[in-house]
């Protein structure tokens, strides 16, 4: 059972940065592609980025590109999402996850997170 764990959120200025951290325990995170996923207030949860197991290959959503990279360290056991130029809207709780494939819907991810809190001040 692997257990992941988020860090680095917290309160921001707009035009600021912001690197999440999501550390796996009781298994071996490389086994699995990570998503990080994110869910505002009264609103549905939302892809953000994905990275498949060896970091080859990455995605994110149209409205983080150019903005938000994600990346991970194997022999760390851990994925990162460097948030930069975030903006209000990027307000919200933010969740990694793992799956076993990369174009899994958010359903298919096994392995989640409690989430870190992002908050964007304007």
């Amino acid at each position: 059972q692997v257990q992941l764990v988020e860090s680095g959120g917290g309160l921001v200025q707009a035009g600021g940065s912001l690197r999440l951290s999501c550390a796996a325990s009781g298994g071996t995170l490389s086994n699995y592609v990570v998503g990080w996923f994110r869910q505002a207030p009264g609103k549905e949860r939302e892809f953000v980025a994905r990275i498949n197991r060896s970091g080859s290959n990455r995605d994110s959503a149209d409205s983080v590109q150019g903005r938000f990279t994600i990346s991970r360290d194997n022999d760390k056991n851990t994925v990162y999402l460097q948030m930069n130029s975030l903006k209000p809207e990027d307000t919200a709780v933010y969740s990694c996850a793992a799956s076993l494939n990369y174009y899994a819907g958010e359903q298919r991810y096994t392995y989640w997170g409690q989430g870190t809190q992002v908050t964007v001040s304007s």
